[in-house]
């Protein structure tokens, strides 16, 4: 069993600019920020669109309230050509046009992508490429100036998530095995590259840093992983920092952070320009590395030793396989991705000095459980939307910082 995670009080906290409830509307699924006003655009399980503009009295109310045929499950927003895609549980993608002032939604195209709900949508304009990902468990991609379906790929699993590098015409696809399916579009087709395994639960979200060309990913098993793609190298570090699943991943290429945010109402912070290293590879053994008392599945030394077989547990820093009294040690080890006190075994504990447990990260209590989060780097705002039907807008310019 994972233990508790201990977290100092941070000095340096978001601030929470406003808040929007309407207790007309329900959950809300996602929202983004409208690119130089101070506007969110949000879509809800109630079928419904909205912009909200901030008016004089400093509260949000909406500009725009339309409804869809279907309680509507993601949604994209392209800032220079104000195009929006919204998906539904139908399987359909609704095209529109936000008019300049944000007053107005002009439908331009449906795209009937899938056969169930949709689970993530990415719009390449370069290219004019929708991709899609559905409970159909198929990703589709169509072309946008005419609406024709290019291409479809089905998965192993439910796709959870989706992104799209535009440049490479790679496409990662969190699935809900655990796994990352990587594909690369050429037209009517699409090829295989790989498949990534490194989460014991769902995939929830994933982050693509094309500059950097990694991943990074985030599950239900509660961690975060960095998978560096462009090394070629294999290369994946673990980051665990959640006690619930992982709902939100966002990288800032300006100040090297990556922000993740969690149900379990937790906003962190992570610093990138350390170097970490990869989370070791669990050895299997049938005896503990260090006393040599068998498992209890070794019968046969538990036989001839006539003891009774302990439990296997890892050390986490070295990953030999050990029992309970010759792991009874804990602590930090931020710089393998653990910031919280996790088992070691006694020979890590004496070498794990002060200066390694010096932590990477920051944390900070968002105060409602996370359903989906929105940044706006050019402000150092967050929009985050919670299972209490509430959205919540953060100024974060004392912890996103050079």
């Amino acid at each position: 069993m994972a233990a508790a995670i201990k977290t100092k009080p941070q000095e340096r906290q978001p601030v929470l600019l406003n808040r929007i409830e309407d207790d007309t509307q329900d959950i809300v699924t996602a929202a983004v920020f409208t690119p130089n006003e101070e506007g969110v655009i949000t879509i809800s399980e109630d079928k419904s669109i909205r912009i909200w503009l901030k008016r004089e009295s400093g509260q949000y109310w909406p500009s725009v309230c339309h409804f869809q045929t279907s309680p509507c499950s993601v949604l994209y927003f392209a800032k220079d050509s104000k195009l929006l895609f919204v998906g539904q549980d139908n399987g359909n993608i609704d095209e529109f046009q936000v008019s300049d002032d944000y007053n107005q939604l002009i439908h331009k195209r449906k795209y009937l992508a899938h056969q169930r709900e949709v689970t993530g949508c990415v719009y390449a304009h370069q290219n004019e490429v929708l991709v899609a990902s559905g409970k159909d468990k198929y990703i589709t991609w169509h072309l946008t100036k005419n609406g024709q379906r290019l291409g479809g790929y089905q998965t192993a699993s439910v796709p959870n998530c989706l992104q799209y590098d535009a440049q490479s015409y790679y496409v990662f696809a969190g699935l809900n095995n655990g796994e990352i399916t990587i594909l690369k579009l050429d037209k009517n087709d699409c090829k295989l590259v790989t498949s990534l395994k490194g989460h014991s639960g769902a995939i929830s979200c994933l982050c693509w840093d094309p500059a950097g060309e990694i991943l990074y990913s985030g599950s239900s098993d509660k961690a975060v992983i960095l998978w560096d793609i462009g090394s070629n190298k294999g290369t994946a570090i673990e980051l665990q920092g959640h006690h619930g699943k992982v709902t939100s991943l966002h990288y800032s290429a300006n100040t090297r952070q990556l922000l993740s945010t969690g149900d379990d109402g937790s906003l962190v912070v992570w610093n990138m320009e350390i170097k970490r290293h990869e989370t070791p590879i669990w050895q299997e053994s049938n005896q503990c590395t260090k006393c040599k008392q068998p498992f209890f599945w070794n019968f046969k030394q538990m036989w001839s030793d006539k003891t009774i077989g302990l439990r296997q547990h890892h050390c986490r820093k070295c990953g030999i396989a050990v029992c309970a009294s010759c792991s009874s040690s804990r602590t930090t080890i931020p710089l393998y991705g653990f910031e919280f006190e996790v088992r070691v075994c006694e020979e890590c504990f004496q070498s794990v000095t002060e200066q390694d447990r010096a932590p990477t990260a920051t944390f900070h209590d968002l105060k409602h459980n996370v359903i989906n989060s929105y940044p706006d780097w050019s402000r150092s705002w967050l929009v985050t939307s919670g299972s209490d039907r509430t959205l919540r807008l953060w100024d974060l310019k004392q912890i996103v910082t050079k």
